[in-house]
C-alpha cells in the first residue's frame, strides 16, 4: 500500500512556500504518490508541514495516531528586530517564529532544512534537536527554466536584473544597494548600464529612485511566473539582494536560465553559487545589524561577470543541472520522509 502525504497548510497566492507546494505536488503526481490537505484523512501516513499553521492541535492528534510529521524549514523573521516596524507586523513575525519553533521541537519527527545555513541558524537560536535532520535545496523544472528560449542579453548595453517578491520596507535596502552599485559601475563601462527591477515596488519608492539620478532603471513590477525565464535570459547578471536568505528561488531560477548570480556572502548564497556560476563577495560589515555593505568588492565582481559573460552563463546552467532539479528536490524530501 502506497504512503499518502498530507500537506499542511494548503497554500495559495504568491511566495516561496506556495511555489514549493505546487512543485512538490507536481513531483508527487509524477510518482503517483497520493496526497491530501486534511489531517483527519485516515489514508494519511506522513505529514509535511510547509510553513506556520494554526492547526497545532490537529497536528498533535495526528502525531498521537502514529502519523510521521516532518517540517520544512527555511529561515526565520528577523528584520523587524532591527528596523522600525509597526507593532502588529512585529508581533505577527514573532508569533510565526514561535509557531515554527514549537512544531520543530515538540511535533516534528524529522526536519528538512532548505540549506545548511538554515539548519545552522535554527540550531544556534533554538538549539539542536535529536530528531533526524537533512538539507534539501529548492528545485525547479529545468525544462521550463532553461538557457534555451526567448530572451537574449542586449548587445548595446549591459543589464543587471533584480528579482524579488517584495521590495518594500526593510527589503528596499537591496534596491538602495543596487543603485549604489550602478553608480559605481557606470563610469567604468564603455556601454550604458541598465537596472531592471522585477517585484512588488511601491510607487513612492519608484518615484524616489527615479528622481534621484539619471540612472537607467526599468521597473517591470510583478510578472507572471511564466515570464520569468525569458526575463532571466535577457540579462547579463542577477543581483540577489535578500539578506540571510535560506534558499532563494530567484537565484536558482536564474542559474537554470544560464544567468550568472552576483551576491553578498550572507545566508545560503555561498552554498548555491558555486563552480563559476557567479560571484559571492564579503559584505564588509555586520549584515545582522543591517549595516551598510561595501560596494567596491561587489562592483569588481560584477565587472568580472560582465566581461566574461559567456563562460559564467555556461557555468550557471551547469550548476543548476547538478544541484537544483525538481526530481532531486522531491526525491530528497521523500527519502527524508521515508515515503514510498
Amino acid at each position: 500500500m502506497k504512503d499518502q502525504v498530507c500537506l499542511v497548510p494548503r497554500l495559495s497566492g504568491l511566495g516561496g512556500m506556495v511555489s514549493f507546494q505546487a512543485k512538490f505536488i507536481q513531483g508527487l503526481e509524477a510518482r503517483q504518490i497520493p496526497y491530501s490537505f486534511e489531517l483527519s484523512d485516515p489514508a494519511n501516513t506522513a505529514v509535511l508541514v510547509i510553513g506556520g499553521t494554526r492547526k497545532l492541535m490537529q497536528l498533535w492528534r495526528a502525531k498521537r495516531r502514529g502519523l510521521r510529521i516532518y517540517q520544512r524549514l527555511n529561515g526565520m523573521n528577523w528584520m523587524h528586530r532591527r528596523e522600525k516596524t509597526p507593532l502588529r507586523i512585529a508581533l505577527k513575525a514573532e508569533m510565526n517564529n514561535l509557531t515554527l519553533s514549537f512544531i520543530r521541537r515538540y511535533l516534528a519527527d524529522g526536519i528538512i532544512y532548505q540549506s545548511g545555513f538554515s539548519q545552522d541558524w535554527w540550531d544556534r537560536v533554538y538549539k539542536p534537536l535529536k530528531v533526524p535532520a537533512s538539507v534539501a535545496y529548492n528545485g525547479i523544472d529545468l525544462d521550463q527554466y532553461s538557457s534555451k528560449g526567448d530572451g537574449r542579453p542586449p548587445r548595446d548595453h549591459f543589464r543587471i536584473l533584480l528579482v524579488e517578491g517584495r521590495l518594500t520596507g526593510a527589503y528596499a535596502r537591496g534596491l538602495e544597494t543596487a543603485v549604489l552599485l550602478m553608480e559605481t559601475l557606470q563610469p567604468k563601462l564603455a556601454q550604458p548600464l541598465e537596472l531592471m527591477v522585477v517585484g512588488d515596488t511601491s510607487q513612492d519608492l519608484v518615484a524616489r529612485f527615479s528622481a534621484r539620478s539619471d540612472l537607467w532603471i526599468t521597473w517591470r513590477g510583478i510578472l507572471p511566473r511564466n515570464e520569468i525565464p525569458a526575463v532571466d535570459r535577457s540579462a547579463h547578471v542577477l543581483f540577489s539582494t535578500d539578506l540571510n536568505a535560506a534558499c532563494p528561488n530567484s537565484v536558482i531560477e536564474a542559474l537554470a536560465c544560464g544567468l550568472p548570480v552576483l551576491a553578498y556572502d550572507t545566508g545560503s548564497l555561498a552554498e548555491l553559487v558555486l563552480d563559476g556560476a557567479g560571484q559571492v563577495v564579503p559584505y564588509g560589515a555586520d549584515y545582522w545589524r543591517l549595516e551598510d555593505p561595501k560596494i567596491k568588492p561587489l562592483a569588481d565582481a560584477c565587472l568580472e561577470i560582465l566581461h566574461n559573460n559567456p563562460a559564467y552563463r555556461e557555468n550557471a546552467r551547469r550548476r543548476a543541472e547538478a544541484a537544483f532539479s525538481l526530481d532531486a528536490m522531491v526525491d530528497a524530501y521523500l527519502d527524508a520522509m521515508e515515503v514510498k
